[in-house]
């Protein structure tokens, strides 16, 4: 038998079966890292999609709740246009809500004339002065005034806010206007700083590098260049603020003093939409108008924070594309 003649064994036939082999790990190994892919993908999809399927439900529950006072004992005029809120009266039931959104605009308003100076100031040095160390401590500062509980801040307004603004201001009750707009312009105040930082750090540093290469100092780069492009970044953190101002609950309801009226000053005793309901809800008889009209503020409520929001962020995408 002739070399030419003799069959191919050894090396090459056991080369060929150790690919073959390391083919077919190959093979499995893709289709599980296909498999894998597919239900990360699915998972995603699915936590990306409950918050949008949450919103609807809760939308979907309140609506049902107060549908029945739409429907039916609702008075587009009186609701939205009347002071009176005796919901539990004997004599005559009336439901306006105008006292308590003027209460929750005037609260919110003046939050905002808090909160505006200290989020911003307090951004623009964190993005623009601060370095090291320092702007880490700052930013950490910032996240944990962010996550104090609404009542803690509630107890600050009951129990600190409320006699010192007797004794500066000589007025009988400090659970006011003054009251809750402070306090809840120091809680929108670190949300907004976050914001806001944001916005400032996205703007490029080519705008800071050619201001000052023509002589600008550090305070005019930041009021001259840096401010006017994050414009619309900060005015939608200052949107989200309002957001969180109108939609707050607890710290309102204790600092505020809780009564139905139309302010005429900052030192005024006023009640929000929010804390109506918290306060209400619990003692009203479930189907009752009452307690379907509590779930129609829920409804304005709702739509209002939702437009707010909303309009933020189309605001933020604005900046962003731009």
């Amino acid at each position: 038998m002739t070399e030419a003649s003799r069959p191919v064994s050894g090396p090459v036939g056991g080369v060929s079966a150790a690919s073959k082999k390391r083919d077919e790990l190959d093979f499995d190994r893709r289709n599980a890292d296909w498999y894998i892919d597919k239900v990360v993908q699915v998972l995603v999809f699915i936590g990306g999609i409950s918050a949008i399927i949450f919103i609807i439900g809760i939308f979907v529950f309140v609506t049902k709740e107060g549908l029945g006072f739409l429907i039916g004992p609702f008075d587009f005029a009186e609701f939205f246009g009347s002071p009176r809120w005796k919901p539990t009266s004997e004599y005559k039931t009336t439901y306006g809500i105008l006292a308590l959104i003027a209460g929750t605009a005037s609260v919110t308003g003046l939050a905002m004339l808090v909160a505006i100076p200290f989020s911003l100031g307090a951004a623009i040095f964190i993005a623009e002065f601060a370095t090291g160390k320092t702007r880490e401590i700052l930013k950490v500062l910032v996240e944990l005034l962010a996550a104090i509980p609404s009542v803690v801040w509630g107890f600050i307004g009951l129990s600190i806010m409320n006699p010192l603004i007797i004794e500066l201001f000589d007025v009988p009750v400090g659970l006011n206007v003054l009251n809750a707009g402070i306090i809840l312009g120091l809680m929108a105040a670190p949300i907004m700083t976050s914001i806001c930082e944001d916005a400032l750090k996205a703007v490029p540093d080519r705008y800071r590098e050619a201001a000052e290469a023509m002589g600008a100092t550090r305070w005019q780069v930041v009021y001259k260049v840096v401010l006017p492009a994050a414009k619309n970044g900060l005015l939608g953190g200052v949107l989200l603020g309002v957001g969180r101002g109108f939609g707050e609950t607890m710290a309102v309801l204790m600092a505020s003093g809780h009564s139905i009226n139309l302010p005429d000053s900052i030192f005024d005793s006023v009640r929000a939409l929010t804390a109506t309901i918290a306060a209400e809800l619990g003692e009203t008889a479930v189907g009752s108008d009452h307690y379907q009209a509590l779930f129609t503020i829920g409804i304005f409520l709702f739509l209002i924070t939702f437009l707010i929001n909303l309009t933020a962020d189309l605001i933020v995408r604005g900046i962003r594309k731009g």
